[in-house]
């Protein structure tokens, strides 16, 4: 993503530059000629210009879009899915866990506000996380800022999502679609722990 968005700024500050000397020079010249009513070699290269600098641009934003669909050996998978109002989620490689995960009413000075949750989503760090999302009922959008990550959960579809976290924190999130009366209560809260913590948490 870093090397793909160093590609375009470099593209689109290659056509300001262009542009601008263009400007520059045409308001500072002195030549006029009313006689010149076309240029048929400025047409041709303004029309195929701009498709092969797109061609530039959508070759690697293509690649870089496939790469990002392919999921390789995840070593976890988590099922989540949007209720109204309210996230259950499934760790579907373990027996017999899942839960739902609702929003903390209580004005605690501990708590932040209307962002906690009472069960949060436990992960390990550095380890490649396979997110499978859906809904219930209507469509939500399972949104955690700070990760870069939204999806939507839709009914009747499960979409797909890579996670890969580097270090361990709290990282939290809500339902960024507008789902009902209750939308901006959905908080998404996860902790990423290393992978001894998390095997401790898995078996009790």
């Amino acid at each position: 993503l870093i090397f793909f968005h160093d590609h375009t700024i470099f593209i689109i500050i290659m056509i300001m530059s262009t542009i601008t000397y263009m400007m520059i020079f045409i308001m500072n010249n002195k030549f006029i000629n009313i006689k010149i009513s076309e240029n048929q070699m400025i047409e041709f290269i303004w029309t195929t210009t701009p498709p092969i600098i797109l061609i530039f641009i959508a070759m690697p934003s293509l690649h870089l879009l496939y790469l990002m669909d392919e999921i390789k050996c995840p070593i976890l998978t988590i099922k989540i899915f949007g209720h109204q109002w309210f996230w259950s989620y499934e760790y579907s490689d373990f027996s017999n866990i899942e839960f739902e995960s609702y929003m903390i009413n209580n004005l605690n000075k501990e708590n932040f506000r209307l962002i906690e949750v009472d069960n949060k989503t436990i992960i390990p760090y550095k380890f490649n996380i396979r997110l499978l999302i859906s809904s219930d009922d209507v469509i939500h959008s399972w949104t955690i800022p700070s990760l870069a990550i939204k999806m939507d959960a839709i009914p009747g579809r499960m979409n797909q999502i890579n996670l890969f976290m580097n270090r361990p924190g709290l990282y939290f999130g809500q339902c960024s679609e507008m789902c009902g009366i209750n939308h901006s209560f959905m908080p998404i809260q996860i902790e990423s722990i290393n992978l001894n913590k998390f095997i401790y948490w898995i078996k009790n």
